[in-house]
């Protein structure tokens, strides 16, 4: 059903609040027009793809009963957002999708009236809602107001999330949850909980049995008002036994479905009797991932995030030329080694095995590898027991989620001195997902803590010397990497470890000299080339290698050197460049050593790709010959 003039009723969509006027299969056919923008756009653009085709008929259950602009909407985890944010900033901003720019990959609240809430990382939108919901009870207004929280299975592993569950269920405040279940994360999710929310759930035998038993209340003549209202109880108690509805129940709140999550007529009806009542809500919705796109139904781990791809296939759209490994694959393959001769290695991700590069070490040590789901301090402190008792737990998670882990970095790992290493993946600017994954602040939460050990390649075999290193040290250690390919350097077959507190001197000079660190040591090296070429100055670059603890040979560098060049893919403060004046100052160096540090600015760096970002905040070749330049003429 379309009105006449136009056979596209997303061209007719100028706002969410039109949604609420559509029918049924007005709603089908807008769900087909959104899946087919998103598949479009992010083919070209990369991203997010199949959390959020699953997500298509939720969101347009949820515009069709509840305004964006009065109520609050709540995506935990941008990834599921993409057809909202079509409806809600238009088809033609939408294809600026991480782009240097455009649009984010995630909600914000900066960029659009109808988001509430930044989500980036999982498990914060129970607890945002509930302190929303409290804010809405506080101020007494006498204008209706939901608020909704979307939450997906994956994120509901998280702690904070039932911490927010707990809360909110225990005040019974008006609050709406869905979750939105489709049995992964980013890889298929683990544990307990996974396994308790699929039991039965889905079992069509018990789907049946329960409509059944509804069908033979309602023809039962003349039942008399008791034994019905026993009989509802007993149609409860059946839903509590078989499905996730006692757990949620036991925290109070009431309990919906589970329904299909792509029947956006029954959504839409179940969610017009939300709108009626009161308390805590959970609606338990049943969704596929990729839902729509057949290479992304078949494979979802590969489509949760990807770069660009020819839509008609799917197929990665081909580089040119063979691209070396990723630095994540030259880790996972490296500790997979040499935890072939070493029993004691363990390995650890929180839902990302394949992301950080462990697929080859789940298959080659299966019973040694720990995916322990969205549970980045559980992961620590698990890590830290199996420590206690002799292992060599390696740690692998993105620089930014390690944040959330920090008390159990201090309080589990180094205050006993443990033996765990910690592999910071995607460390410094990681591209289109923006300010949320960038891994600015790794060195400077962790530099501070007592006992740490800090390192940061400036290739892949430095990597695995590092890791190496790492796996021999007396307690806990850290080596930090970038996202994406390295310089294609030749790996090593049996990388040896390297002495704690030692650099090298990559290229010698006289008039200044470069420290630089991890991926900022191939520009210094051809911005070093580029001035002495220009100027005939004469440019050292030296490789830090360890932030902690420092290279002696640093003091007598700037002892050296009349000036001295700091580059870091970090924030600024309290970073490596920090630590460098620290240990200038202690030697009373600084008074006739000029010293300029380069590194991320005090600010949120937006999105765009790598090269677009490190030319932007000039840790580019261009960037360090620029401030080469300026520091040699001053």
């Amino acid at each position: 059903m379309t009105h006449k003039g136009s056979s596209s009723i997303l061209e007719r969509i100028k706002a969410p609040q039109q949604v609420q006027s559509l029918s049924i299969p007005e709603m089908e056919q807008l769900a087909t027009e959104l899946r087919q923008e998103i598949i479009s756009t992010v083919s070209a653009t990369g991203g997010h793809l199949a959390p959020s085709l699953g997500t298509v008929e939720l969101t347009l259950a949820l515009l069709h009963n509840f305004d964006p602009g009065r109520n609050r909407i709540l995506w935990d985890v941008g990834h599921q957002s993409y057809a909202y944010k079509i409806l809600t900033r238009g088809r033609e901003r939408f294809r600026t999708l991480r782009q240097l720019g455009g649009i984010s990959g995630f909600p914000r609240p900066t960029e659009s009236p109808y988001d509430h809430f930044i989500a980036g990382h999982s498990g914060n939108s129970i607890s945002a809602a509930t302190g929303m919901a409290v804010a809405r009870d506080l101020a007494q207004t006498e204008e209706e107001e939901y608020v909704l929280a979307v939450i997906g299975d994956g994120s509901l592993t998280a702690g904070m999330a039932f911490e927010g569950l707990n809360q909110a269920g225990g005040q019974e405040r008006d609050l709406v949850i869905i979750l939105n279940d489709n049995e992964m994360s980013i890889s298929q999710n683990v544990g307990a909980l996974s396994s308790f929310l699929s039991r039965n759930l889905s079992h069509h035998r018990f789907l049946r049995f329960r409509q059944d038993l509804k069908n033979w209340l309602q023809n039962v003549p003349l039942i008399g008002e008791e034994i019905l209202n026993y009989a509802r109880r007993s149609e409860d108690s059946l839903k509590s036994c078989f499905t996730p509805g006692m757990l949620f129940e036991a925290f109070k709140f009431n309990y919906l479905g589970p329904i299909n999550g792509h029947d956006v007529g029954q959504l839409s009806r179940v969610l017009e009797q939300v709108r009626h009542m009161s308390g805590p809500i959970l609606l338990h919705t049943l969704t596929t991932k990729g839902k729509g796109y057949e290479p992304a139904e078949e494979d979802p781990t590969h489509f949760h995030g990807v770069g660009c791809f020819e839509p008609d296939t799917g197929s990665a759209l081909k580089s040119h030329g063979k691209k070396p490994m990723s630095y994540s694959q030259v880790l996972g393959r490296t500790l997979s080694a040499l935890a072939d001769t070493e029993p004691k290695i363990v390995a650890i991700t929180a839902a990302m095995p394949e992301a950080t590069g462990l697929d080859d070490f789940r298959q080659r040590h299966p019973e040694r590898c720990f995916d322990v789901g969205i549970c980045e301090q559980h992961a620590v402190t698990f890590a830290a027991g199996l420590a206690s008792r002799g292992y060599r737990p390696a740690v692998c998670i993105y620089s930014t989620f390690l944040q959330r882990s920090y008390d159990q970095i201090v309080h589990d790992v180094c205050l006993q001195n443990l033996p765990v290493t910690f592999c910071m993946d995607r460390a410094g600017l990681v591209g289109q997902d923006g300010p949320t994954h960038h891994g600015a602040f790794d060195l400077s939460y962790l530099r501070h803590i007592p006992n740490m050990t800090i390192m940061a390649p400036k290739d892949e075999a430095e990597l695995q010397r590092m890791l190496a290193t790492c796996l021999t040290l007396p307690g806990p250690a850290t080596v930090r990497y970038p996202r994406g390919c390295g310089n294609g350097a030749q790996l090593l077959e049996a990388p040896d470890p390297l002495e704690p507190g030692t650099g090298e001197m990559l290229r010698e000079g006289r008039d200044v000299c470069i420290l630089a660190l991890g991926g900022t040591v191939q520009p210094c090296l051809e911005a070093a080339e580029d001035v002495d070429g220009e100027q005939g100055a004469h440019c050292a670059v030296y490789n830090t290698r360890f932030v902690k603890p420092l290279p002696e040979e640093i003091a007598n560098i700037a002892a050296r050197f009349p000036r001295l060049l700091l580059a870091e893919e970090n924030a600024l403060a309290g970073g490596f460049g920090s630590a460098v004046l620290e240990l200038l100052a202690e030697r009373d160096l600084l008074r006739d050593t000029r010293v300029r540090r380069m590194g991320l600015p005090d600010r949120f760096i937006e999105h765009g790709s790598p090269e677009e970002l490190r030319h932007q905040v000039g840790l580019d070749r261009e960037g360090v010959g620029r401030a080469l330049r300026e520091l040699l003429a001053e």
